[in-house]
């Protein structure tokens, strides 16, 4: 039911993005484990990382690349921040749009502005917006990961937000949390005391719980 509600609500949004993004234009880029090519890339460096994202998209000849929800990912291991050995958080729990720094984000629903946070460790959001969004008995939050610093200047914190409004750009390697630009976004069932900050990946042993709090959120992207 939730997801119907969500598809009926989006059904004329363009999602995240100040255009429609459809699946001609977009690359399914893979960094789960099963991706050969990335155990040859030096993943502790961003440059590396960004060049290989950029070529495969350039290969493609894409727009843009999307993915990585509930993927097990090898990238994590560039920071202690994700754990290490059985307790290392490696499952993704949100889509990734991989595209250039400073592109605008939308939001994609009527909300409010839940928190926002510049999360400053190594390998993390960096800048994160949290919206909270209400649709009959359904109430759910969307993140905003790897922000640029100067989206979060101008928040407040129940301020409204309609479809379609700019909240912000996606910031670059140096404030982002020390990524390839590009943006996480993450649906949220269930958002506890967390404030300005989720976890965006979690380990193997807590996949099917925190795949139920926070669902698939390719809907929303609304692609076409």
């Amino acid at each position: 039911m939730f997801q119907k509600v969500l598809k009926d609500n989006i059904a004329d949004s363009l999602g995240v993005l100040a255009f429609q993004l459809k699946e001609t234009d977009i690359f399914r880029l893979d960094l789960s484990v099963d991706n050969e090519e990335l155990h040859q890339i030096d993943l502790s460096s961003t440059n590396k990382l960004g060049e290989y994202i950029n070529s495969r998209i350039k290969k493609s000849n894409k727009k843009l690349a999307v993915g990585g929800y509930a993927e097990d990912r090898l990238i994590y291991r560039k920071s202690s921040h994700f754990g290490k050995d059985e307790d290392a958080r490696t499952i993704h729990l949100g889509i990734d749009i991989w595209c250039n720094e400073k592109t605008g984000i939308y939001s994609p629903i009527d909300g409010i502005i839940h928190s926002f946070k510049n999360n400053t460790n190594f390998g993390d959001y960096g800048p994160t917006i949290i919206l909270q969004h209400s649709i009959g008995e359904y109430t759910f939050y969307t993140l905003y990961g790897h922000l640029s610093k100067n989206s979060l200047s101008r928040l407040a914190v129940g301020n409204k937000v309609s479809k379609g409004d700019k909240i912000a750009e996606l910031g670059d390697d140096t404030e982002n949390g020390n990524w390839p630009p590009h943006l996480h976004f993450q649906l949220i069932r269930e958002m506890g005391d967390n404030y300005g900050d989720f976890p965006g990946v979690c380990s193997k042993k807590e996949k099917e719980k925190y795949l139920r709090i926070c669902p698939n959120p390719e809907l929303i992207l609304n692609i076409k």
